[in-house]
Formats: structure tokens, C-alpha cells, sequence
């Protein structure tokens, strides 16, 4: 009787253990495979679902097909935001508040922190693969000069397979600091890729399709996490001519038309609500007649560089569909930052090489700004260079960035909504049954973190190989998926002492500076971001306890995300 009872039990916990097993497995079918795409240095209106008239058919058929959200947020900067969207932290605490250069003080290390992990390094405990195609720009070691220096490089960072730039920047035929891996390459020496044409944006995309093709060959039946970070459209215009080809004449118009247009179609689609258009820097009509035909070319190539990266997403987007991952992959769009009024190459460059013979290979030396091409043609600059070769490196302009990001105000590296507004498409058909809906909840990078944790199972650490971890800044956007519920966030930014915060409805704000001078300090502003989004009604002296309260709570959680001390020495007492 006894051996019957032990038989019994022994059955019985078979098959509970029969039971877990099966519930887990079932489970782990229902992890979705995630896949993150940032683009670099675009405005809020660029790709066509949020009024562009750039061709974005790829992007446009995940948004009518998913989710769209209006107020999402980045940090309004290349490095910074990598990090924050890497470690689900506000860019301070994950090391890189500025750029990637060490100012001394914690929340400026331009390292990624060892008190954070990546998204890469959580979904490896779950049993997800990592890959990541692109660009990096979260470590000050660009050319390491041991295999120890690569302790910030991604497969030191969670990633299983890499491919890509260390660096922020650079020719999109060449681009330097390019690595497979953890091994320095160049596109004619990588064995593994050898397009006919070498393009920096379609090597992305290509790279992104062999890693989920890998991953589906290999026989896993586990799901992946993949980061794709383009550097389109990210100065210098760079495109192939078959892609400027199609936007021949489109912007023979000017900044307004193109701009008003873009306003409306925003408007008519309720991506934004009816908030007057910001102003513009300079009219159409102003800008030098000898020099349109530059200007407009300028847009052509930058239109081109968004096509194809639009197209390159197709491509991942197909490669999921041929292996059957389509349905259960969750893909999110983003942008690192709004559009970029730099002037990098729009005047001639005082350092050119001209009017010398062709250098030899083994004389080159790469640079994220080359003096030459690879094949020793000098890089030229300027109103009376068109850009669009390998041999130029020109940015778009502060008009064109201004059109980029309507409606709003500022630009790239600024906390005002031309800063850091971006699109947040969310796409994922077995897990999003909306199509086509638009949710109008704050949100910011740092979400992005807390979604893949939630959605893959994960356990987010308080210890990773020996160091204390920081606790996530961000709230899962799975929520939202379903319905559109609005939380009152609090959100907060700073970047070179451009400074921000908002909290329901409210936004403070301000610059750096107070004029083009630089000599005076900015001053806070304060808006209504469900009036006015597009900040040209200072509330400040309406509401004085209002902004008063929240600079308050902008001091306080200052010091609390490491802003404080800030190089220099410059710190407040809390």
C-alpha cells in the first residue's frame, strides 16, 4: 500500500512537472522576438505617417498596422540617448550626460556605466539572443589599444554579434572605426559582406537580415533582441543616386510650402492637435538665389537618406515574414533626436586639400570628418559643392531642420520640442490588436527598457557581475498597447545646460543661453503642452507658483539622476 502511495505521488508530480514544463514552454512561445530601429538626427514630421512627404511605405504600413504615439520623448542628443535607451536610466546615470568625452564628474564619464546594464545584457538572462547592427557611440574608446579597452563595446555589453561603428559619425561609403564583432574592419576587407555598391545605411539593414536569417538557421527556437541604429539621416548628406534620383524637383518649393504641407497633412492625421506652427529661422525667398539650386539638393539627398533606410526596414521586415517571426516580433521606431541645425560642411572647408595628386592608400588616415576618400580624392565642402558623394560632407542646413521638425521650436541637442519630440511606432500583430490608433501618453526612452523586461520575463538585477544596479527610471508601455490611458509622467532632461521638465500637462523649459550673444543665461519657460506643444505662449509670469514648483522638482531629481556635480565644479545646494 505504501509502495502504491509513493507510485501515486511520484505520478502526480510527473505530471505537474509535465504540466510546468509544457505551461513553460508555451510561455516561451509567447515571448516575442523584439526588435528596436533608431534612426539619427530626424525631425518629428520626416517619415510620411507623421506628415512627411519623404517615400516611407515600410514605416507607414507597420504604423497602419499598430500604434502611433504623439508624445514621446527622447533626450535630444546622439550619445546620450543610446545610452538611455541601452540602459533604461536617464542619460546621467548611465554615464553619458554630455558627450563621449570624460569631464570627471559622474554623470559625465562619456563611458557607459558599470551601475547599469543594457537591454542586451537583461534579455541574455531570459534566454533571449542579442544582436545590434549600427551605431554604438557610448564609449570614449574608439581604437582601443588593448582587448581591455573594449569593455563598452557591445559584445562586452550583452550583444552575441555586432555589426557596425564605435563612432557617432562619418562618411556613409566609409565609415571609419567600422567592426564586425569585436575586430576592426573595412568594407573591402569584410569577408563576410561584399555588396557591389557599399553603403553604410543598406549595410545595416543587411546585416539586421543575416542576423535574423542566423538566428532562424541555427535552430534555436528561442527568441531574439535586436538593436538596429542607423546613422541616416545624420550629417554628411550621403545618399546613392538612384535614391535622389526620385526626389528630383520635390523641393524646388522652399522651406514654407514644404512646411505648411507638412503642417496640414499632421493636423488632418491627429498627430498633432490645432497648435499654431512655430517660426521660421529664414524665408525662402531670403536665402540667396545663387545658392537655391545647393539648398534644395541639400533636402533631395537628406530625403533620399530616409528612403533608404525606409527600405532597408522592408527588408527586415521580409526576412521576418519568410521565417515565420513576423506575427510574434515586436518592432519599435524611434529617433534619437529631432532635426539638426548644425552648419558641419556648409561653408568651404579652410583645412581643404586641393589640386593635389591622389594619396596612397597606406598614406590615408580615417577620420570621422576624412581630409580624403579611401581612394585619396579630398572631402570638399560648401555652397558650391553638391552634396551627395562619398567625396563631400555637408549637413542639411538650419531651414531644412526647422521644416524637419514641424511644428515645433529648437533643434537637435535642445529641450524644447524640436529637440526631442519623436515618433514611437509599435507594431507587434500577435500582441497589438489596435491598428492604425494613436496613443497621446508621455513617454520616453527609458520605457523602452522596461517594455522588453516585461514582455520577455526578465528579472532586472540589483547586482550584475558584482555591481550595484541602478533601479529603472522607465514604466512598460504594454499597457498601452490596448488602450490609451494617460498618466500624468514626469519626465525631466538636461544637456550642456539646456534644461527641461514636464509633468502632466506642464512643461519648463529653457535654453542655455538667452541669445545668439551667449552672454545672458537662458531663462525658464513654461507651457501648456495641451494648448500650446508648440512653446510659443510663455506662461511663466501667469503661473509663477506653478513654475516655481516644478523648477523645484527639476533641482531635486537633478541630483537624484546625477546631473549634479556638473563638470566644472558647478553644482547646487538641494
Amino acid at each position: 500500500m505504501k509502495d502504491l502511495r509513493t507510485r501515486t505521488i511520484s505520478f502526480s508530480l510527473l505530471l505537474l512537472l509535465a504540466a510546468f514544463c509544457q505551461n513553460a514552454m508555451a510561455d516561451s512561445g509567447k515571448r516575442p522576438n523584439i526588435i528596436v530601429i533608431m534612426s539619427d538626427d530626424m525631425g518629428y514630421s520626416d517619415i510620411g505617417c507623421y506628415g512627411g512627404e519623404i517615400s516611407t511605405p515600410n514605416l507607414d504600413g507597420l504604423a497602419a498596422d499598430g500604434l502611433r504615439y504623439t508624445h514621446f520623448y527622447n533626450t535630444g542628443r546622439c550619445c546620450p540617448t543610446r545610452a538611455s535607451l541601452l540602459t533604461g536610466l536617464y542619460a546621467h546615470q548611465a554615464g553619458i550626460g554630455q558627450m563621449t568625452n570624460d569631464s570627471g564628474q559622474p554623470g559625465y564619464r562619456g563611458d557607459l556605466s558599470r551601475n547599469a546594464v543594457t537591454i542586451a545584457e537583461v534579455l541574455k538572462t531570459a534566454g533571449y539572443s542579442t544582436y545590434m547592427s549600427g551605431k554604438w557611440h557610448v564609449t570614449k574608446h574608439l581604437t582601443p589599444k588593448s582587448e581591455s579597452d573594449k569593455y563598452n563595446w557591445p559584445l562586452q555589453r550583452g550583444f552575441d554579434n555586432f555589426y557596425g561603428t564605435i563612432i557617432g559619425a562619418g562618411s556613409l561609403f566609409d565609415p571609419w572605426t567600422l567592426t564586425r564583432g569585436n575586430k576592426a574592419i573595412t568594407p573591402e576587407n569584410d569577408a563576410l559582406y561584399k555588396p557591389e555598391q557599399y553603403y553604410y545605411t543598406d549595410a545595416i539593414s543587411d546585416n539586421a537580415v543575416k542576423f535574423v536569417n542566423d538566428h532562424k538557421n541555427s535552430g534555436k527556437d528561442n527568441p531574439f533582441f535586436m538593436y538596429v541604429a542607423y546613422t541616416a539621416a545624420h550629417w554628411p548628406m550621403h545618399a546613392l543616386e538612384k535614391d535622389i534620383a526620385k526626389y528630383k524637383g520635390k523641393y524646388d518649393v522652399g522651406y514654407e510650402t514644404i512646411r505648411k504641407a507638412r503642417y496640414e497633412r499632421m493636423k488632418e492625421s491627429g498627430v498633432i492637435e490645432d497648435w499654431d506652427l512655430s517660426e521660421a529661422p529664414q524665408l525662402w525667398r531670403d536665402f540667396p538665389e545663387d545658392q537655391k539650386a545647393w539648398e534644395i539638393r541639400c533636402m533631395e539627398v537628406y530625403a533620399a537618406m530616409v528612403d533608404s533606410m525606409d527600405q532597408g526596414i522592408g527588408r527586415i521586415v521580409k526576412a521576418l515574414r519568410e521565417n515565420g517571426q513576423y506575427e510574434n516580433t515586436l518592432i519599435l521606431f524611434f529617433q534619437d533626436n529631432g532635426g539638426c541645425a548644425e552648419n558641419r560642411g556648409r561653408s568651404p572647408r579652410k583645412d581643404a586639400v586641393t589640386g593635389v595628386e591622389p594619396m596612397a592608400k597606406d598614406e590615408l588616415q580615417t577620420n570621422m570628418v576624412p581630409f580624403r576618400t579611401r581612394d585619396g580624392h579630398p572631402v570638399l565642402t560648401g555652397p558650391d559643392i553638391m552634396p551627395g558623394p562619398s567625396a563631400t560632407y555637408i549637413a542639411y542646413g538650419r531651414n531644412w531642420a526647422n521644416v524637419s521638425n514641424t511644428p515645433f521650436r529648437q533643434y537637435k541637442a535642445q529641450n524644447h520640442e524640436g529637440g526631442i519630440a519623436t515618433p514611437l511606432i509599435a507594431h507587434w500583430p500577435n500582441g497589438i490588436k489596435a491598428k492604425n490608433e494613436l496613443r497621446d501618453q508621455a513617454g520616453h526612452l527609458i520605457d523602452i527598457m522596461a517594455t522588453c523586461v516585461d514582455l520577455s520575463g526578465a528579472s532586472y538585477p540589483q547586482k550584475y557581475k558584482g555591481n550595484e544596479i541602478q533601479a529603472m527610471e522607465g514604466q512598460s508601455l504594454a499597457g498601452s498597447f490596448d488602450n490609451n490611458v494617460k498618466k500624468d509622467r514626469l519626465l525631466m532632461w538636461e544637456h550642456y545646460r539646456h534644461c527641461a521638465i514636464r509633468q502632466g500637462k506642464w512643461k519648463l523649459v529653457k535654453l542655455r543661453f538667452k541669445g545668439a550673444d551667449r552672454k545672458e543665461p537662458g531663462q525658464w519657460e513654461l507651457y501648456d503642452m495641451d494648448k500650446d506643444r508648440s512653446e510659443l505662449n510663455d506662461l511663466v509670469d501667469v503661473y509663477p507658483e506653478k513654475a516655481k514648483e516644478l523648477e523645484a522638482l527639476w533641482e531635486k531629481h537633478a541630483h537624484r539622476t546625477k546631473i549634479y556635480p556638473k563638470p566644472g565644479g558647478s553644482t547646487k545646494k538641494k
